[in-house]
């Protein structure tokens, strides 16, 4: 036995090794005086304090002091390997500039694009495993990391394989998605198919012959990609090995959620303008809702109708949503507060939609996501007594201690 994690107040986890939905999202286990048990980096019992204990007594012994222990936290939604920040657009914000507005105008995405291309694969990493121990901080143990920001072969290759250098070099595993599709670049503002081409012809392969991704992602939106020209990307995307994912009905109602359905993309994301026909069809294909509360904020914006989805049958994972423009934070404690808040979710079901339903739209609950024997021993100790005080306290870091892989982390 490597770790024990004793007289721990209150124990509260998802169970299961795929996404819950419905009723299911809010039935978590729930164990008083519990402990954990982990070999190996891998946890090997969860439940109520034994007596006499059963551990060798050169077990490491970590005293929770009767507080709060969940699963570690998955942001499923992240642009995390940029270059440069955005904060010149927060006066155009003011002004009530909207974010087609900005992005039309050259900024946005393409303001990002001139960085992260001007950006060295070094500068770009560092930058990156810095924010990466800022989400372990904040309790975050897996997350997802887009590209999209380099739109040429070369640019989007070099995200990914910062993106992969970062998986193996810091602690906080990360899933590599291909977002090629994230806008059209200023060389290609007059041949629009002569860009979509590309991505097909060139960046797929060229993703693909180095493995650099698992999924592929598209902005799905007025001004950005049509859905028909969504559809078809994905599906070319899906003979290439890599698994759909949609930016959809974020800003318009085009119909974003119905095309995730019809590609059998394991989630759609935003969702701020899903139309009932497209929730109803998400809900039939299982495609995981993943929703972004902080980007609502931000832009000043609709909540997604999180309610109605987990009733009709969708799973909702909560994710941050971070990128240098329309969602600057990457604190996952505050996306969850917002859930809670504003979806009118219970604390239960944002715990299941940051752990175990994160997981599931990253493809990691089998391993990620909750506290069963078996998964990795990624664990957050929280400075509370209960599960509802993390989400009365919002605005403040509550995390005492992350355990990663069996590793006291921070």
């Amino acid at each position: 036995m490597d770790l024990v994690l004793k007289n721990i107040g209150l124990l509260a986890t998802p169970t299961g090794t795929s996404a819950v939905t419905g009723a299911e999202q809010r039935d978590i286990t729930l164990i008083s005086d519990a402990e954990i048990g982990i070999r190996d980096g891998k946890i090997v019992y969860a439940g109520k304090a034994q007596e006499p204990s059963p551990y060798p007594a050169a077990a490491k012994i970590i005293d929770c002091g009767g507080r709060l222990v969940t699963p570690g936290l998955v942001d499923a939604h992240t642009h995390l390997v940029f270059g440069g920040w955005r904060q010149k657009e927060l006066a155009l914000k003011l002004e009530g500039k909207s974010y087609l507005e900005i992005l039309k105008s050259g900024g946005g995405i393409l303001s990002t694009v001139e960085h992260t291309r001007a950006a060295s694969e070094s500068e770009l990493t560092d930058k990156g495993r810095a924010l990466l121990a800022e989400m372990l901080m904040f309790g975050v143990t897996a997350c997802e990391a887009k590209s999209g920001y380099g739109l040429s072969v070369n640019d989007e290759l070099k995200q990914l394989r910062v993106i992969r250098t970062l998986d193996i070099t810091q602690p906080v595993d990360i899933v590599p998605t291909f977002m090629g599709a994230h806008a059209i670049p200023k060389e290609y503002s007059d041949d629009r198919a002569g860009y979509i081409n590309l991505i097909l012809t060139e960046m797929l392969p060229a993703v693909m012959r180095e493995q650099l991704a698992e999924f592929c992602d598209i902005f799905c939106e007025t001004a950005v990609f049509t859905p028909e020209e969504s559809l078809h990307i994905l599906l070319e995307a899906k003979k290439h090995g890599l698994i759909p994912k949609i930016h959809a009905d974020e800003i318009d109602p085009i119909g974003g959620a119905e095309i995730a359905a019809k590609c059998n993309a394991i989630s759609a994301e935003h969702l701020i303008q899903a139309t009932d026909d497209g929730i109803r069809s998400m809900a039939e294909q299982n495609v995981i809702a993943v929703l972004l509360p902080a980007t609502s904020f931000y832009l000043d914006k609709p909540f997604a109708r999180a309610r109605d989805m987990i009733n009709a049958g969708v799973a909702v994972a909560i994710a941050t949503d971070f990128n240098p423009g329309s969602s600057p934070c990457l604190n996952m404690q505050f996306a969850m507060n917002l859930a809670c808040l504003k979806y009118k979710m219970t604390p239960a079901e944002v715990l299941t939609a940051a752990t175990l339903n994160g997981a599931a739209a990253i493809n990691l609950a089998e391993t990620h996501g909750s506290l069963d024997v078996g998964k990795h021993a990624d664990i957050v100790i929280w400075e509370a007594p209960d599960l509802e005080y993390i989400f009365y306290r919002y605005g403040s870091n509550l995390v005492k201690n992350v355990i990663k892989n069996g590793v006291v982390s921070y």
